[in-house]
């Protein structure tokens, strides 16, 4: 039995390929770099267990608004799409990952639409697209205008509750991944039982996949739903495993600065909204040539830095201009952005007469646990996919609308590595390069963390709330960044990292026996470990963040302005003492 963890696209997709479901995967697969899979042109299919911390559709793919980019129309071609995205990640991008990307993306999304995805269509019947930041051509596909990743995920876990070798377990968070002998042997479940009491298991397996999304909780203002704390990430790095390009965590330029901190689609702007200072002037043209449509690190710093000198105070969003286009605009925004349409005037905004108030929101994270071209990461049977894998296609800085896709392509493939790897298969990543600089020494080894171990006994009081780490995170990692702030966070991090292990640790899952039934148990547990995991991987983003000494992508440091190519290569970390 293969185990995937985490329903998102990626999750889903690896998944339906783990188990032999071949709606998708007809048009084949590209043979790009180092990594390969034997046995492709053969049927392989195991039982699957997949995982779910919540309910099956809720992941960051249900939340998911702008797109999914796609060079699938005439107009266009892969290598066009590659040039962009190559462009948007500032010189850390891999090449070949991208090549993977952008060659089997368009593939999978004609297999995907073929299979009964629900993408918006002209009167023709055609497949609409739209134009959104960083991009050459119209290239994004959409579904229900702007809820494109609740359709997808919709109809995506319609296609795995269909295949009978998926075995659905939602209300179960992992605690940890069991490693012996230097081989992932399974995992350790926290569920829920009927009374929403906690009970602990392990399940033995000698093939995970952890598609559990990225860690946008870190962070007071987020785009990202309630689920996403980074439990793959922290596990993975408790296993041992390598991870990069953490330092890299992109912010959103338009958040809903009120509220819940609604996410407004990139898409917006790519239909011509422009942003406004608090008089009224449009400051983008002042920044960029691209304006409002510059790739998503320069708008959000953009906006961060009018609101600081607005005192803090949001800027706000026009989405007047498209009236030239629109006579009837309240019509087409309730057609095009329905989602967003119905949650800004929840909040008394008729956004087509007047400008909304907007902010930059944590969004997606560009690092993550390092894999090869095919899921495979530095631990044996340990696979990942989706955002909280690095991949190398995102780089510094992910091109808009390219998560959905990543997910989709690097998902199935895990899958499919996952069903036809032999035991004792080694991961094959690709080197780290530097686009900038061609033959440019990379550093290749990892550096080695000491990751803060477990505190004694603590006073409840003293173990750092969900409140006390996004305050943190959001002063000192957030949107722009400098040393001081950052060597403060690393010691203030580690510190309250020691507390969060020693309450886990004493008590929390000791030696897989049930946890003690009191009301409320899972929720309060699983908080614990929750922050206990946003903890782990702040503590390493922030790390990253103070090795990183210039500014690059969606990494920005105040004390280093201009970025640097000589140093423009990933940087891998590992923790100290582990075999993998």
């Amino acid at each position: 039995m293969i185990v995937v963890i985490g329903a998102g696209i990626a999750g889903l997709s690896a998944a339906l390929a783990a188990a032999g479901d071949r709606r998708v995967g007809a048009e084949g697969f590209a043979s790009y770099g180092r990594a390969q899979v034997t046995g492709l042109d053969r049927e392989a299919a195991d039982d699957v267990l997949l995982v779910c911390k919540d309910e099956l559709v809720e992941s960051n793919t249900y939340h998911a608004q702008g797109g999914v980019a796609c060079a699938i129309f005439s107009d266009d071609d892969p290598q066009l799409h590659t040039a962009d995205t190559m462009a948007a990640g500032h010189g850390l991008c891999d090449r070949t990952a991208v090549d993977v990307l952008t060659d089997e993306g368009a593939r999978r999304v004609r297999e995907l639409i073929a299979a009964g995805w629900h993408v918006d269509r002209g009167d023709d019947g055609s497949v609409l697209r739209g134009l959104e930041a960083a991009h050459c051509r119209s290239r994004v596909v959409h579904a229900g205008g702007d809820a494109t990743g609740k359709v997808l995920e919709v109809d995506v876990s319609a296609m795995v509750r269909d295949n009978p070798r998926i075995h659905v377990l939602e209300h179960a968070f992992l605690s940890d991944l069991i490693v012996r002998d230097g081989h992932i042997a399974g995992v350790r479940l926290v569920e829920r039982d009927v009374d929403g009491n906690a009970e602990t298991h392990a399940i033995n397996a000698t093939r995970v996949i952890l598609a559990t999304g990225g860690a946008g909780r870190l962070y007071p203002y987020t785009t990202n739903p309630a689920v996403a704390t980074g439990d793959g990430l922290a596990a993975a790095l408790r296993a041992g495993a390598q991870v990069a390009d953490l330092e890299f965590y992109q912010f959103h330029p338009t958040a809903m600065a009120i509220g819940e901190h609604f996410l407004v689609s990139e898409a917006v702007r790519g239909e011509g909204a422009i942003l406004l200072d608090e008089h009224g002037h449009r400051f983008m043209t002042d920044i960029d040539s691209k304006a409002e449509l510059a790739p998503r690190d320069v708008v959000a710093r953009a906006n961060f830095r009018i609101m600081q000198a607005q005192g803090g105070r949001p800027v706000m969003l026009d989405v007047s201009p498209m009236a030239k286009e629109t006579p009837d605009l309240a019509a087409f925004l309730r057609r095009r952005f329905p989602t967003i349409d119905a949650y800004t005037r929840s909040l008394g905004f008729d956004w087509s007469k007047e400008p909304i108030p907007v902010a930059p929101a944590a969004h997606y994270w560009m690092g993550g646990i390092r894999t090869d071209l095919f899921g495979r990461t530095s631990i044996p049977g340990l696979y990942a996919a989706g955002e909280c894998a690095r991949t190398g296609v995102q780089g510094a800085n992910r091109l808009a609308s390219n998560s959905l896709l990543e997910g989709l392509v690097y998902g199935r493939r895990a899958g499919l590595a996952a069903i036809r790897d032999e035991n004792g298969i080694v991961w094959q990543p690709e080197s780290f390069t530097d686009s900038e600089i061609i033959g440019l020494p990379v550093a290749q080894n990892p550096m080695e963390l000491d990751m803060p171990g477990a505190a004694g006994a603590a006073d409840a009081a003293s173990v750092w709330g969900r409140e006390r780490i996004e305050r943190e995170m959001w002063e000192h990692v957030g949107v722009i960044r400098e040393h001081d702030g950052l060597n403060a966070a690393v010691g203030n991090l580690s510190d309250a990292l020691a507390m969060a292990n020693g309450a886990v640790v004493n008590g929390a899952v000791a030696n897989d026996t049930a946890v003690n039934a009191e009301p409320n148990a899972y929720v309060d547990l699983v908080t614990r470990m929750e922050n206990r995991n946003l903890l782990t991987v702040g503590y390493v983003e922030a790390i990253a963040a103070l090795n990183r000494c210039e500014s690059r992508g969606a990494h920005t440091r105040s004390d280093y302005a201009e970025h640097n190519p000589t140093i423009a290569h990933s940087i891998a970390y590992r923790m100290k003492g582990t075999p993998c």
